[in-house]
């Protein structure tokens, strides 16, 4: 059986519920044409659909309707580190591309549209580029936009992990970069490409190997690796892996290049109503160490309880009951929520093996489905700490000499590197039973929660949107 086949059969009834958790967040009936091309949003290495919130809000800004706006999520996120090799919950290039295709062909099915563009973010990017040369994405496909993907390898050297996915020698991306026309293009001209890349501040696209754990090894790859030969290639200043996915600056240039007009607004709009869906994830334990916790799934957690609860801007604390209470079912899906405009919230998570997630965000501009709520686990080197609150930042990483932010007046945040963006969480623990606000701040967002007892089975994150 192919390695298609193989994928297929063993996910079974799980591509098909992620479909319909794709149609949840989308209209399930053929949308008139607006002159608005369906756009399918895919995820980079580790992550899921979450991380284009921000992006998709800013189409929707822009007169996109949020029907054809689709963010999809792998089911096993994760490269293999061994591209032939199977790994449990873990996914090779092929499988990535053959999930892509299925979610391309259910939308095109489900509304009628001809045709897609693509938008990846990383490894997103790969998939994106295997589903057009190897998978029948020329015919399907009339925008390609690469952002932060590594085209030429995070690492270039011969006899260095050259099975990897990531390798620049390897066979995967040698397949890739082979040239199309006597021009050398590695990219078909039968769609349109575009990459966007940092100029330097990108920790996949470096010289040297310190973010791959290499630190004074040449890699061979350069600031310029994600570029393409016959692609538009963009560089952005200053931005960081992520943000050249889901930056405004990331935005406008996507913008600009569908449509070939600048977007008539660079600000999020606030919508009318504020009504706010996604999905309780779970984790998978990482085989090869039972205390890590840190096996990322988008599976969704079933049985598993959201409550909400308004809480204050200042102090963390909530404001009354909660204003949502729900057990998920087998989709995930917590919502939807009637959300308040300017009002803060704490998603809390409750499922069995886990400890209680309290998860604060700042107050949300739009509406959205894609409010997924990831449920972590303790780690061992945290046992000692009577609590535990974390900062994270999903579309983006921390960068000291660049942000201006803080972490429970902490500034800069504790375990951040004095150069380079290449962290994107900074860990707080207490050491005393006292109720505590934690305040975090980040180039003028500012989220606010408070401590919960770890040896009462909590913790804590302060989720930053932008």
């Amino acid at each position: 059986m192919s390695a298609r086949r193989t994928f297929l059969a063993r996910l079974g009834g799980l591509l098909l519920l992620a479909g319909s958790l794709l149609a949840t967040g989308c209209a399930t009936r053929v949308v008139e044409d607006d002159g608005r091309a369906h756009i399918v949003f895919v995820h980079g290495n580790g992550d899921s659909g979450a991380l284009w919130q921000t992006t998709v809000w800013r189409f929707e800004s822009n007169g996109w309707p949020t029907e054809k706006l689709h963010a999809i999520d792998l089911p096993y996120p994760l490269a293999r580190d061994e591209d032939p090799r199977e790994q449990p919950g873990r996914t090779s290039a092929a499988e990535h591309m053959a999930f892509l295709k299925e979610q391309v062909e259910a939308v095109l099915g489900r509304t009628g549209a001809g045709k897609v563009i693509l938008i990846g973010n990383s490894r997103g990017g790969y998939a994106i580029r295997n589903y057009i040369q190897n998978g029948g994405g020329e015919a399907t496909v009339s925008h390609a936009i690469l952002a932060g993907t590594p085209n030429h390898g995070i690492w270039a050297v011969k006899g260095m992990r050259e099975s990897s996915e990531f390798s620049g020698t390897g066979p995967f991306l040698t397949a890739l970069n082979a040239p199309k026309n006597k021009r050398g293009d590695e990219v078909t001209q039968a769609v349109k490409w575009l990459t966007i890349r940092s100029d330097n501040n990108d920790k996949y696209a470096q010289p040297d190997g310190l973010w791959i754990g290499t630190r004074g090894t040449p890699t061979n790859v350069s600031y310029d690796g994600p570029e393409l030969r016959g692609a538009t290639n963009v560089v952005l200043d200053g931005v960081d892996h992520r943000e050249t996915a889901y930056s405004a600056a990331a935005f406008d240039a996507m913008y600009r290049f569908i449509t070939g007009q600048a977007p008539r607004t660079p600000e999020i709009q606030p919508s009318e109503k504020l009504i706010l869906n996604g999905i309780v994830f779970g984790l998978g334990l990482d085989p090869r160490d039972p205390d890590s916790g840190n096996f990322v799934n988008n599976l969704p957690l079933a049985g598993a309880r959201v409550q909400v609860y308004a809480v204050d801007r200042d102090s963390g604390e909530r404001l009354g009951e909660a204003v949502h209470d729900t057990t998920v079912g087998r989709n995930g899906r917590w919502g939807p929520f009637d959300a308040e405009h300017g009002v803060s919230y704490e998603f809390v998570v409750s499922a069995s093996g886990y400890p209680i997630n309290h998860i604060y965000r700042s107050p949300m501009p739009r509406s959205s489905y894609l409010i997924h709520l990831q449920a972590q686990r303790r780690v061992a080197v945290d046992d000692d700490a009577r609590a535990i609150v974390t900062m994270t930042r999903p579309r983006g990483y921390f960068d000291v000499r660049r942000d201006k932010m803080s972490f429970g007046g902490i500034s800069p945040p504790p375990g951040l590197p004095p150069t380079g963006a290449g962290i994107s969480v900074s860990k707080l623990k207490a050491t005393t039973d006292d109720v505590q606000t934690v305040v975090a701040t980040f180039n003028g967002e500012r989220v606010v929660g408070r401590t919960w007892p770890a040896a009462e089975n909590h913790i804590v994150f302060l989720e930053l949107t932008w």
